[in-house]
């Protein structure tokens, strides 16, 4: 970490990311679940350490009263978080279906009283995407390959991340983050409710290049999602503004994700599916 911060030019956060990382550390191995990762995202001006477990369990900071000075297991157990707040600008969880990253942005130097206030987010987005719904639709994703629905998924989680914790640790700096996350927030429940994962997984296990889904969702839902496209777009251009350390999405990445989300929304107006494979000999037939 220390060579992490001087290769970044912020020697001045050594400290309190050496402090807050290891802290972090030791609760992922004594409550969490492997595999455990930690890596630094963001930017040279807005550095951010994750940790990251497997376990789905949202982190909990002990209040003063339970904590007893004399109690040294209870001190073991509770007070990494405790130092992890007064060594930071920032700090909080994300709960994610396969498993949870503890951030926080290092602080230049480390905080007398108790700290700031951690934020635990993800938590009702995993609950929420089991409630029932009224009025669905089967939409049938046809021909979708495997490989580009998983870098879908990955994009895209890595994006809602990227742009929460932004929201969530810079706001003042970065106003139009808190829009992008708020929005990312509400169509990530509706993407949510039938994507077809499963299926995917079937199709890797049983090695094959493309495969058909057969989803079911609110209607209400599907013709939203639409506005997904719109987000995506914005997206890339925080990426191209360097605002945002993941990269903009490729040629073919936007193709592939613009088809999917509107498959949703045609089929949910009545309209019949368009496989994938015409659209890549669409696009084939138009680039010769």
């Amino acid at each position: 970490m220390v060579r992490t911060c001087s290769d970044i030019g912020r020697d001045d956060l050594t400290e309190c990311a050496e402090l807050g990382v290891s802290e972090l550390v030791t609760n992922a191995l004594l409550h969490g679940e492997p595999p455990i990762s930690v890596r630094v995202r963001g930017t040279a001006e807005h550095p951010r350490i994750e940790v990251r477990d497997s376990s789905l369990e949202a982190p909990v900071l002990p209040t003063a009263s339970e904590m007893d000075e004399h109690d040294e297991l209870l001190l073991t157990y509770g007070r990494g978080l405790t130092l992890v707040a007064r060594s930071a600008d920032a700090w909080g969880a994300e709960i994610e279906d396969d498993g949870k990253v503890v951030w926080f942005a290092p602080a230049s130097r480390f905080a007398e009283d108790e700290g700031v206030p951690g934020l635990i987010t993800g938590v009702d987005a995993v609950r929420a995407r089991r409630e029932p719904t009224q009025d669905r639709v089967r939409v049938e994703i046809l021909g979708v390959p495997p490989s580009l629905f998983i870098g879908f998924q990955q994009h895209f989680r890595e994006l809602r991340r990227e742009v929460r914790l932004l929201s969530l640790a810079h706001e003042r700096d970065y106003p139009l983050a808190k829009s992008l996350s708020d929005l990312f927030a509400t169509l990530d429940r509706h993407l949510r409710e039938g994507i077809g994962v499963e299926q995917i997984e079937a199709a890797v296990a049983e090695k094959r290049t493309h495969t058909d889904l057969v989803v079911h969702m609110p209607r209400s839902t599907a013709r939203t999602l639409s506005r997904f496209i719109e987000l995506l777009d914005l997206a890339d251009d925080f990426c191209r503004q360097q605002r945002l350390l993941s990269l903009a999405r490729t040629p073919e990445q936007r193709r592939f994700q613009g088809w999917f989300l509107c498959e949703f929304v045609r089929q949910a107006q009545g309209e019949q599916p368009v496989a994938w494979t015409e659209v890549e000999r669409a696009q084939r037939t138009a680039v010769s």
